[in-house]
């Protein structure tokens, strides 16, 4: 049931982490640069050539492939890390609870933290309408700390490097991977309403800065409060449902 919870988070952490402010306005961009056409050809009342369409719909998917790689190997990095220093696993907990708190607080715009806005990036000098190339974007793209992206990424590596065992922890990355960019291969299927959807719904993005908030705190608090069993439990007791997830 804990992992039922655990992997929901994920799940929602990804999808908030792709319809982020400074994430989503970018993704029409992406979209263009691996399909190797305009952004006026995509915005046009023509349809996208079949082939066209066809490259960037297989480009997508090697890019969320390899976002997703990346996200996996820090949920390694982070349960081998948690394994290595468990001895100190209550201090730690308490310091990332602490980040946590103070991340919520910058989304809600309690208070603002200037490094959250810089974004690092590693270039990749390939042709991003090959397969190949999509695939080693995603893997740049992977690196690249966006100001929504870092800290509900942070949360669930804090959650990973908890867990006893190095697959677990891999695999609650692997869920954050797919949820996050799952949306950007659906994105590529329906390019163009894809498009105007976002046009007409843009107005709403800042809420989810607030959702985020909100979501990091709650993550905070449970953090330092080993609450998860609790939290669990009582899922299970009110929501007996719940327990036949996953």
């Amino acid at each position: 049931m804990l992992m039922d919870i655990t992997f929901g988070g994920a799940v929602v952490a990804g999808l908030l982490s792709f319809f982020s402010p400074c994430i989503l306005p970018i993704v029409p961009f992406y979209l263009c640069y691996m399909a190797g056409i305009s952004m006026s050809d995509l915005q046009g009342q023509d349809d996208i050539p079949s082939h066209t369409h066809r490259k960037l719909i297989f480009a997508s998917i090697c890019f969320a492939l390899g976002v997703t790689t990346i996200f996996v190997l820090l949920g390694l990095g982070a349960t081998a890390l948690g394994q290595a220093f468990r001895m100190w696993k209550q201090e730690l907990a308490y310091i990332s609870a602490a980040f946590l708190f103070v991340f919520g607080l910058h989304f809600l715009g309690l208070i603002r933290i200037p490094l959250l806005y810089r974004e690092a990036r590693m270039e990749a000098n390939t042709d991003p309408t090959t397969f190949v190339g999509s695939y080693i974007m995603g893997l740049a793209f992977g690196f690249g700390w966006t100001p929504c992206v870092g800290p509900a990424l942070a949360a669930i590596l804090m959650v990973a490097s908890g867990m006893g065992d190095m697959l677990q922890g891999g695999l609650l990355l692997l869920v954050y991977g797919l949820a996050m960019t799952l949306p950007f291969v659906i994105a590529a299927i329906f390019a163009k309403p894809f498009l105007r959807w976002m046009q007409r719904n843009r107005k709403y993005l800042g809420h989810v800065e607030k959702v985020i908030g909100v979501m990091l705190i709650l993550f905070a608090v449970l953090i330092a409060t080993n609450s998860m069993n609790y939290i669990a439990n009582l899922m299970l007791k009110y929501i007996p449902w719940f327990s036949t997830i996953g």
